[in-house]
């Protein structure tokens, strides 16, 4: 079978992606494992025309212009994935741009409505019901429809991971997950029913948890993939167990896509000390999903 080629999107180039595309690209396990190809900025004389460790506009525009003719080339089936360095959301603010991250982005492109973000590691796969909002606008934000839609595009998601029937718990909202209202009522008004929806379907679904348990009891082995209803709420444990490691990975697409879990590090930007071990990690993972 011959190697599959990777698409390896720089990111901002005013941050840490060009550096971390360029060690990945050349990482002897991903060298083993596939063909990279660098879409962006990424040589020192390409370099010179973007500020380093600054929000640029200009640096934006060539994040996007990197991220378009890379999905372009995965849903044309010229490269079999793609792997996404950071951008900058205020940088894409800056620029104009009305997306602030590359999970609204790809789904435009891709002419998809119902997409996701899982955090894939070894020990604990978060899969987030809502992504770069703010937290007051949770709550309004967690739907019925939207957190049934979460729990059917993991459950769909993970059998090309190697979990047949995957085992989903999903977090509570509240502390002790409402305490059956007495803590709040969107666990009882909306959680709930839509985890009673998703068995329903016939996914292996239960909850809501307790937060501050559940992700616990996950990384034991209880359950494959937990859904978090909000950014931190899944970011957090994910990160303290696997930071550098894990992979973000999107769901519902029509071409594979996997990431990093850090931004750009803009304080760091072309002094050659960035970490490309999650980046690695992403290609790896890119190329096992698409063999």
């Amino acid at each position: 079978m011959p190697l599959p080629t990777i698409a390896i999107t720089a990111g901002d180039p005013s941050g840490i992606g060009p550096e971390i595309a360029v060690k990945a690209a050349r990482h002897p396990k991903v060298v083993a494992a596939c063909r990279p190809v660098i879409y962006g900025p990424h040589t020192t004389e390409e370099l010179r025309a973007f500020p380093a460790g600054k929000i640029s506009p200009l640096s934006a525009r060539a994040a996007y212009d990197a991220i378009v003719r890379a999905t372009q080339d995965a849903r044309a089936h010229h490269v079999q994935a793609m792997v996404t360095a950071p951008i900058n959301k205020a940088a894409f603010g800056a620029a104009g741009f009305e997306w602030r991250g590359h999970t609204d982005l790809l789904a435009h492109l891709c002419g998809v409505t119902e997409v996701a973000m899982m955090f894939w590691s070894d020990r604990l796969r978060v899969v987030l019901a809502t992504v770069h909002i703010p937290l007051a606008e949770v709550p309004r934000a967690l739907t019925l429809d939207r957190l049934r839609s979460t729990i059917r595009l993991t459950a769909a998601a993970l059998p090309r991971f190697g979990i047949a029937t995957p085992r989903l718990a999903v977090a509570g909202l509240n502390p002790h997950a409402g305490e059956l209202g007495l803590l709040g009522a969107e666990d009882e008004a909306v959680v709930a029913p839509a985890v009673a929806a998703a068995r329903a379907d016939r996914i292996d679904v239960s909850g809501p948890f307790p937060a501050d348990t559940i992700f616990v009891r996950a990384a034991r082995g209880e359950f494959d993939a937990v859904i978090a209803l909000y950014h931190d709420q899944g970011l957090i444990p994910v990160k303290l167990l696997a930071f550098g490691r894990a992979v973000n990975v999107t769901l519902g697409l029509p071409i594979i896509r996997t990431s990093v879990d850090h931004g750009t590090a803009f304080d760091i930007a072309r002094q050659g000390v960035a970490d490309e071990g999650s980046l690695v990690e992403a290609v790896l993972l890119a190329a096992k999903l698409s063999a």
